[in-house]
């Protein structure tokens, strides 16, 4: 299945509007991968263990989204947008990814 951040698919034609999907994916960080961030925080740096994190909960997110298009019966999900948010108290220690956009029929 197509998904896609474009409000068209080039060469096809949107034939019926399937409704809004979306997918949330929240994931858990632990004390490790915090102690190694807050050092990279002070060196700089890439936090390499929390990049790993933030693209698994993205694919989480866009799966969740293609496996409700394809009950619905889509052919592609067009108009994607991903939203980023830490949360869980004032450390923010979970990340959380939602996904939405449009499931269409193509034609």
């Amino acid at each position: 299945m197509l998904i896609t951040t474009t409000e068209t698919v080039e060469g096809r034609t949107v034939t019926a509007y399937l409704g809004i999907v979306s997918g949330d994916a929240v994931m858990g960080t632990n004390i490790f991968r915090d102690m190694f961030a807050g050092i990279r925080n002070i060196v700089g740096g890439r936090s390499g263990s929390y990049e790993k994190e933030l693209r698994a909960a993205k694919i989480a997110a866009l799966e969740a989204i293609e496996e409700e298009a394809a009950g619905l019966g889509a052919d592609a999900v067009i108009g994607v947008d991903l939203d980023y948010e830490a949360i869980g108290g004032e450390n923010g220690n979970m990340l959380m990814v939602s996904a939405n956009g449009t499931a269409v029929k193509l034609g």
